[in-house]
């Protein structure tokens, strides 16, 4: 990133190969649906089947042998009833994405360590290290960027998923960050997609590319990752709730 006063964090990743591109048209096709299908029938209801199903699929991925139709029964394993505790409260919390980002990544921690952690690891990162990669994250997320939001999103969500900066739960709290930032960066208002089951379809590339983003020199796993997010992004308006 450049580390130039007020210069745009993200600018480089705007030059990657069918990155722009990429995510202009994956936007195109979210507001197509949400234009199209939400403006005209938005129940609460709907919000609510999409946090679920996000849940579910979340807990999936960090490991919770509890599947949706469990989850909606009786709450599913713990994995799974520490995504569901994040989902219930998420939504309130999207103004802090945009101004106080840390406090939104130490409430979304809390609510998924609760009972898992003691309490004065709740929120908390870590070490020194994980709160300096934090705070790096919250400045890019406060910095004035020509990014588009889903690139931000997807962005969000490899840092957190890939630093692991809290002592449990990043899994959890790096899929409700990318659901969170689609909400506050207006893509997703009602937050009717679902980008946890985008990425549990995907599943053995959500996981690549995030270790390619973790581990690869130079920009290759960053662009690697973010064209993956094209596709997940796209998949996540298929499983929303609105095309049932």
């Amino acid at each position: 990133m450049n580390g130039t006063p007020n210069a745009d964090p993200l600018a480089s990743l705007l030059t990657l190969e069918g990155v722009p591109s990429g995510f202009a048209a994956a936007r195109d096709g979210v507001d197509a649906l949400l234009r199209d299908r939400g403006l005209r029938r938005t129940p609460s209801g709907l919000t609510a089947e999409s946090l679920l199903r996000g849940a579910a699929a979340s807990g999936e991925l960090e490991g919770s042998t509890s599947g949706l139709e469990t989850v909606r029964v009786d709450g599913g394993d713990e994995i799974a009833r520490a995504a569901v505790r994040v989902s219930t409260e998420l939504l309130g919390l999207a103004p802090l994405m945009t101004s106080r980002p840390l406090q939104a990544f130490a409430r979304i921690h809390a609510l998924a360590g609760r009972g898992a952690l003691p309490d004065e690891q709740l929120g908390r990162p870590r070490d020194a290290e994980s709160a300096g990669r934090l705070r790096a994250l919250a400045d890019t997320l406060v910095t004035q960027t020509e990014a588009p939001a889903m690139m931000v999103a997807a962005i969000v969500h490899a840092d957190l998923a890939t630093a692991a900066p809290f002592a449990s739960h990043n899994g959890i709290v790096a899929r409700a960050c990318e659901r969170l930032m689609l909400v506050a960066r207006g893509v997703d208002e009602k937050s009717l997609l679902v980008p946890e089951a985008g990425h549990l379809r995907l599943r053995a590339e959500y996981e690549s590319n995030l270790r390619a983003y973790a581990n690869a020199s130079g920009s290759t796993g960053v662009h690697a990752w973010l064209l993956y997010a094209i596709e997940a992004q796209t998949v996540a308006a298929e499983l929303s709730p609105l095309r049932d």
